[in-house]
C-alpha cells in the first residue's frame, strides 16, 4: 500500500501514522475522563463524602484499574488479544463518565468512578505494549510515547474546560457529565476504526523476548521506583477536594487549574520523551525532582503558589506517562511487553492506592504531613530509577508493518 505524502514529500510512514491514530483516540478518551476527575472529588465531597471517603474512592479505583492491568497484559501475550482489550478497555472506561449524570448518591458516584479506571486497567498494558512495538521503528520508544501523551493531554485540557464551561453556564456536575458523552463516542469510534485499520500493529508472536543479562534486576528496580513515586504523587481528587474545602480556588476554577496541568503535561511530554531517548538518567532524575516539589505548593500556600504546585503536578503527570513508560520498554520486548507494563503498573497501583489512603488520612490531621510524605516518597524514587536507565539496551526494530 502506498504511503502518504506529507510536506516536502516525506512519506508518513505506518507505524508513525498509527501512534498518531491511537492518540487520537486517546485526545478523546482523555476528554471525557479527564474532564470528570477534574471534578470527581469535588462532586463527592457535594455528595456527601469525607475527604478520607475521597482519598479512598480514588486510591481504590487506582488500585482496581492498576492491579487488573497485571492479567491483562498477561493475557494479551499469551492469547494475542491486544485489540479486544483496546476496544472492551476504552468502552467500560469511557461509558462510566456520562453514567455519572444518573448517580444519586456518592457511593453510586464513586461505583461509576471506581468503574471507569477498570476499563481504563483493561486496555492500558495492550495499547502501551503496540505503542512501544511503533517505538522500534521509529528510534526510541521515548518519541512514541511522548507523541502520544501530546495528543493524549491535549484532549486532557479539553475536557476540564467543557467542565468548567458548563458549571460557569449554572448547569452543575450533572449537566456537565452530560456533555462528555459525545467525546465518548468520538473515541469509541476511533478506537474501533484503529482495530480495522491497523490490526496487524500487536506485538508478533515469534518476537524474541527480553534476555539481555540484568534486565530482570533493573525491572525489579524500575518496579521500586514506580512504587515510591506512586505513593507520593497526590491524586487530583484530593487536590480538588483541598481546593474546595478551604476557598483556595473558586469551584468553577478547580477544573481551570487541571487544564492547566494538562497543558503542561502535553507540552512537556515530547520534549521528556526525547530527552529521555538521549539521556534517560538525567531525565528521569530531573523529572521525577521537580515533581517532588509540587505538594508543598499545592497545599501550602495561596492561590498564585497553588497555580506554581500544579505546573509542577503537569509535569509529574508528564514524567509518569513518558519517561515511566519509556523506561519499562527498554527493559523489555516482542511478547512480554504486555505482562511488563502489566506487572508495573499492578505495582504501581497498589502503592498509589496506598498512597492515597494515607494521605486522605493525613489531610484531616496535618497538611505539613502531607506535603512531607509526597515529598519524600518520589525523592527516594530517583536513585531506583537511575539504577535501572543504567545501561538499558537500544531497542531493535523487526518491522510488521
Amino acid at each position: 500500500m502506498p504511503q502518504r505524502k506529507v510536506s516536502g514529500g516525506r512519506a508518513l510512514s505506518p507505524a508513525l501514522r498509527f501512534v498518531i491514530l491511537v492518540g487520537v483516540v486517546n485526545l478523546f478518551a482523555d476528554m471525557t475522563y479527564e474532564g470528570a476527575r477534574s471534578v470527581s472529588g469535588a462532586f463527592l465531597g457535594q455528595l456527601g463524602a469525607s475527604a478520607f471517603a475521597v482519598g479512598l474512592v480514588a486510591g481504590g479505583g487506582e488500585l482496581i484499574g492498576y492491579g487488573i492491568r497485571l492479567g491483562a497484559g498477561i493475557a494479551a501475550d499469551r492469547l494475542g488479544i491486544y485489540w479486544l482489550e483496546a476496544v472492551a478497555g476504552y468502552a467500560i472506561n469511557l461509558l462510566c463518565v456520562p453514567a455519572l449524570a444518573l448517580a444519586g448518591s456518592w457511593p453510586a458516584a464513586a461505583g461509576l468512578v471506581i468503574g471507569e479506571r477498570l476499563g481504563r486497567g483493561i486496555r492500558k498494558p495492550a495499547v502501551a505494549a503496540m505503542l512501544a512495538e511503533a517505538g522500534t521503528e521509529l528510534g526510541g520508544a521515548g518519541r512514541v510515547f511522548g507523541i502520544n501523551e501530546l495528543l493524549d493531554q491535549i484532549g486532557a485540557t479539553i475536557g476540564p474546560l467543557i467542565i468548567a464551561f458548563a458549571l460557569s453556564r449554572g448547569s452543575g456536575y450533572r449537566s456537565a457529565f452530560a456533555y462528555l458523552l459525545v467525546p465518548a463516542l468520538l473515541a469509541i469510534a476511533a478506537i474501533v476504526f484503529a482495530t480495522l485499520r491497523f490490526h496487524r500493529a500487536a506485538p508478533a508472536a515469534q518476537a524474541p523476548p527480553a534476555s539481555r543479562e540484568g534486565t530482570s534486576r533493573q525491572y525489579r528496580l524500575a518496579l521500586i521506583g514506580g512504587a515510591l513515586f506512586a505513593a507520593g504523587f497526590v491524586d487530583y481528587a484530593l487536590i480538588a477536594y483541598h481546593f474546595n474545602q478551604t476557598g483556595v480556588v473558586a469551584p468553577a476554577m478547580i477544573p481551570i487549574f487541571y487544564a492547566v496541568a494538562m497543558v503542561v503535561a502535553a507540552i512537556g511530554a515530547p520534549i521528556i520523551g526525547r530527552y529521555f531517548d538521549r539521556s534517560p538518567i538525567v531525565c528521569i532524575s530531573i523529572g521525577t525532582a521537580l515533581s517532588a516539589a509540587f505538594s508543598g505548593f499545592v497545599f501550602l500556600g495561596g492561590p498564585a503558589t497553588a497555580q506554581a504546585g500544579i505546573v509542577l503536578w503537569g509535569i509529574g503527570l508528564a514524567v509518569q506517562e513518558t519517561a515511566l513508560l519509556a523506561l519499562v520498554a527498554r527493559i523489555s520486548a516482542g511478547r512480554r511487553r504486555g505482562t511488563a507494563f502489566g506487572g508495573f503498573d499492578a505495582v504501581f497501583g497498589v502503592a498509589w492506592f496506598a498512597g492515597s489512603a494515607l494521605l486522605g488520612f493525613l489531610y484531616g490531621r496535618s497538611l505539613l504531613a502531607v506535603v512531607l510524605f509526597s515529598t519524600a516518597a518520589q525523592l527516594a524514587a530517583i536513585p531506583f530509577f537511575v539504577a535501572a536507565a543504567a545501561d538499558v539496551r537500544k531497542e531493535s526494530a523487526s518491522s510488521h508493518w
